[in-house]
Parts: C-alpha cells; structure tokens; sequence
C-alpha cells in the first residue's frame, strides 16, 4: 500500500490533480496548518501519515492547507490525553484541531461543546453517502461528533488445516459453523474428539472455540434474537438471555469454549484452539504458521467468514472502530478540517486508506465500485480473505451499536469476569464429579446460570 500511495502522489503531481475550489489560506497568506493525533500505525511507519503527505502535497498546496501529524498512539492514550487536555490539567498538551476518538471520549469531555457538529458542514447529500449505522455510531447526544473514515467489526477465524482433520474424522462441516447452535455442537464434537484420541488420559479433550468478547456474544446475540439485553443500565435476564447462554454455556461446562484470558489470537496462533471470533483487525497479528506449545510448528491455512448467527435471528455484529472529532476554533481551521476530512472519505481514496490499514471503509460507493479492485490487487490470502468477510458481512448483517451509557464499560467488564469465573468453576465440578451423563451437564447448566445472575 506505501507502493499505491506514492504512485498516487507521483501522478498527482505529474498530472496537475489538484482540487482547487475553495481556499482556506489564512489573512498573512500562510497555509492553514491542522494538527491530528491518530491511531493508525506508528510515528514512523503510518498509512495514513503517508496519504496527508499526498493530501499536502497536492490539495493542501494548492488551497493553502497542510495537516501536521502531532501524535500517532492508541485509543487509550489519545483518550487520556484528550481529556487531560480539555481539562486545562498541568503539564497537558494543547488540544490538537482533529483527534481520533470513540463517543466515550466525547462522554468523557468536560464540555462537549467543544467539538464540532458535522452536519453543520456535510450537506445531507454528502452524509448520505455513508453507511448509516457508522454514522449514527458517532452521534452523542443528537450531535454529529465523530466522523468515520474507517471501521472494523468482528469475525469468524478458522484455522482450516486443523479443521479439515476433525472434518474428516467426525462430519463436521465448515458450513455448520454459520449458526452458534451449530457452532457450539461442534465444540462439544470436538472435545469428545479429542480426549479419544488419547484413551489412557481422561478429560484431555481440548477447546474448540475462543470469543475476544464474551460480553459482545450476549449483547448483539439478544438482541439479534428481537430482545433487549439491556434493563436501563442493568442487564434484562429474560428467557432470551437464558435460551443465549444454554449452548454457549453447554460448549464450557463440556470443555469445548475455551475460557482462559487474554485474546483469542493467543489460542488460535498455538493451535490451543481451531476457531475464534475477534476483532477484524487482530488479522495483523495472525501469520500462517502456528506454534504449538511442544515448540513444533505447521504452515496452516485460514478461513475468514462473518461472524455466526442465532437461527430465526436477524444477521447482526458489532461494529467497531473509531471516527475523527474535529474541535472548534476559527472558521479556516475547521473548514480546512473539513476539506481534508472529504478528501480522505472520497470512496476511492477511502477503499485505499481502508486496505491500507486492514480496515472498512464508510462510504457505500467503496463496497459497490473500488473495494472488489482493491481486492483483486492484494497478494497477502488472509486479506483477500478478510475483504471478502467484510464484503458479504457490510452487504447481509446489520451493525449493532453499543449503548452510550456511563455504566457501560464497568459493567462489560464485570460480565467479562464473572462469566469466565462461574463457567471455569462449573467446568472443573463437572471433571471432578466423574458424572458425564446430560442430566448432570444440565444441572451444571441451570445452576452456572443462576450464579453468574447474581454475581454481575
């Protein structure tokens, strides 16, 4: 992609493509400077540093603007520093005219009025050429605030050598792993699989299947099913919710969900488990070689398909990623934010800034006109793979938008917790008891459920 970008810059400058209209120089005839702090790559090493050179190089020069690049980081710090900043705290830095940031930054800010509405500057022909539930992932409080220039979401991984072993053995296809039912039959096919592979050991089956997001399963899979999860900022435990956790909790009590920490990279790069569902931006960290934890490795092959759906449920998933906030300050400084902010979303660029970064693009004409020649440019398998997972997820599943509540974060991390606790308690009672018939997983079932109710 740095390849695409300079041949961009180069044709850009050989050939006069300059869009002009509109100049925002400022009164002494100096261009416009904007500064930006964002997440995308390293100081040194940034898609998007490189397309704001294209941008100064070409538009910037021509209407007197140029974007400085002040912080590249990650959401976390941005977001503290952000804050800081707003609050006037010792020792912060000056505001920058444009930062990445999430909706709970906005929350988080002691005066959102800072920031600027960007229906105040996209005409409502321009706005509508967004995807709309990425744009309403950015409202706060009926305000337009965070602009997307790229999303992500979450999706189905599946290390296919490995599957296509237990394929063979048992039946199992790939295509019943498009529901949870049947993904979570597969995990306890699974399990018993494995442990008769060895019959001198007992209850060495391993897991199948890992979630990034326990917490997401349940929220989006209720709600994909016609029901809240939520009951005002508490969870609604409802005969959805308990209909959700039977085979989710099924495939943990059995051994077939793996419930360890950290992210579900971790077991899927060692071969601990087959499948996972994460972010669609941790592709970055997987490579087509595991390492087992014997110190042996394979070269493996993957699959990346949208995530699974509940049967007779709506097809929805999480959306995920950041959008640009612009803060208020003199009339060029916000306009030249904005011209800048048009130039990155046109849809071609976008489709450019998009593959560059292993994200989504926000704009509908990306999907429909340039993202499938992007595609078709890409040598790496895993992002032809990754494309066309958010290919078929953009056109077929709706994206669930997290609620914007200030117990929000606390409460998805109780859950996170909680759940890993009593599904790990009930999982080691169900070894120790020696029982493995149904009617002792279910009671395990039933009673994991009524704990975990009164531990969030």
């Amino acid at each position: 992609m740095r390849r695409i970008v300079g041949i961009i810059l180069s044709l850009a400058l050989a050939c006069g493509l300059l869009l002009g209209a509109g100049c925002v120089r400022s009164q002494s005839n100096q261009p416009t400077t904007i500064t930006i702090w964002h997440v995308y790559g390293g100081q040194t090493d940034s898609p998007l540093n490189d397309l704001i050179d294209v941008f100064n190089n070409t538009v910037g020069v021509e209407v007197g603007i140029q974007v400085e690049v002040a912080m590249v980081s990650d959401n976390k710090n941005i977001h503290n520093g952000i804050i800081a900043a707003a609050a006037g705290e010792p020792g912060s830095p000056k505001l920058p005219d444009m930062f990445v940031s999430y909706p709970k930054t906005v929350l988080a800010l002691p005066d959102q009025s800072i920031l600027v509405d960007y229906r105040d500057y996209f005409t409502e022909d321009e706005l509508a050429a967004f995807v709309p539930a990425f744009l309403e992932d950015g409202e706060v409080d009926g305000h337009l605030v965070c602009l997307p220039v790229a999303k992500s979401t979450e999706l189905f991984f599946v290390n296919k050598t490995d599957f296509d072993r237990f394929s063979a053995a048992t039946g199992v296809t790939l295509d019943s792993l498009r529901t949870w039912e049947g993904l979570f039959d597969a995990c306890c096919v699974y399990e018993e699989w494995t442990d008769s592979l060895t019959p001198d050991i007992e209850s060495d089956g391993k897991a199948f299947f890992a979630h990034d997001y326990h917490f997401d399963y349940f929220q989006v899979g209720i709600e994909s099913l016609g029901t809240s999860f939520f009951d005002g900022d508490d969870i609604s435990f409802n005969s959805t919710f308990a209909r959700v956790w039977q085979p989710y909790a099924r495939a943990a009590i059995s051994g077939g969900l793996w419930l360890g920490g950290g992210y579900a990279t971790d077991p899927l790069r060692t071969g601990e488990v087959v499948a996972s569902v994460g972010s669609s931006a941790s592709v970055l960290y997987y490579t087509n070689e595991v390492i087992r934890a014997d110190n042996t490795s394979e070269i493996v092959e993957f699959d990346i398909m949208p995530v699974p759906t509940f049967a007779g449920g709506e097809k929805m998933v999480m959306q995920r990623g950041a959008g640009i906030c612009t803060v208020k300050s003199t009339p060029e400084k916000e306009q030249a934010a904005i011209r800048f902010l048009k130039w990155l979303t046109d849809p071609e660029r976008n489709s450019q800034f998009a593959v560059s970064t292993g994200y989504m693009p926000v704009v509908q004409e990306a999907y429909d006109s340039y993202l499938p020649q992007c595609i078709e440019k890409l040598t790496d398998q895993r992002y032809v793979e990754l494309y066309r997972a958010y290919i078929e997820t953009q056109r077929d599943y709706l994206f669930y938008k997290a609620p914007q509540t200030d117990s929000y974060l606390q409460l998805e991390d109780a859950f996170e917790s909680n759940v890993r606790k009593h599904l790990s308690a009930a999982r080691n009672s169900f070894i120790e008891s020696g029982d493995e018939s149904s009617a002792a997983l279910d009671r395990l079932i039933a009673d994991s459920y009524e704990q975990f109710k009164k531990g969030v």
